[in-house]
């Protein structure tokens, strides 16, 4: 019923800069907090930043500094600037929002498909 479709991965080099999308299309009634993940190969998928309902960011202590997430409300969808992309930072990125749709109850976390960044040292 929601999907989440994230665009902006590809290869760039150490010092080099990515911004990612996450767009929400379906039947929509609301969306609260979001926020990015990623996950490299063998390694546990981990939180990188959120933002919520209100416009509040946190940050991952490895990416402060560098990475700003951002929402526009308005078209659903969320953003994150990554600059100063280390190797350490090669990962599969994910979405996740937390949406109601138009015939539900309660708020549940979609995610979106992951999108690939790899960083050259």
């Amino acid at each position: 019923q929601v999907q989440l479709v994230e665009s902006g991965g590809g290869l760039v080099q150490a010092g080099g800069s990515l911004r990612l999308s996450c767009a929400a299309s379906g039947s929509i009634f609301a969306i609260n907090n979001m926020g990015w993940y990623r996950q490299a190969p063998g390694k546990q998928r981990e939180l990188v930043a959120i933002i919520t309902s209100g416009g509040n960011t946190n940050y991952a202590d490895s990416v402060k500094g560098r990475f700003t997430i951002s929402r526009e409300n308005a078209k659903n969808t969320m953003y994150l600037q990554m600059n100063s992309l280390e190797p350490e930072d090669t990962a599969v990125y994910y979405c996740m929002m937390a949406v109601r749709a138009r015939d539900g109850f309660s708020f549940r976390s979609a995610w979106g498909q992951g999108t690939q960044v790899t960083v050259s040292s």
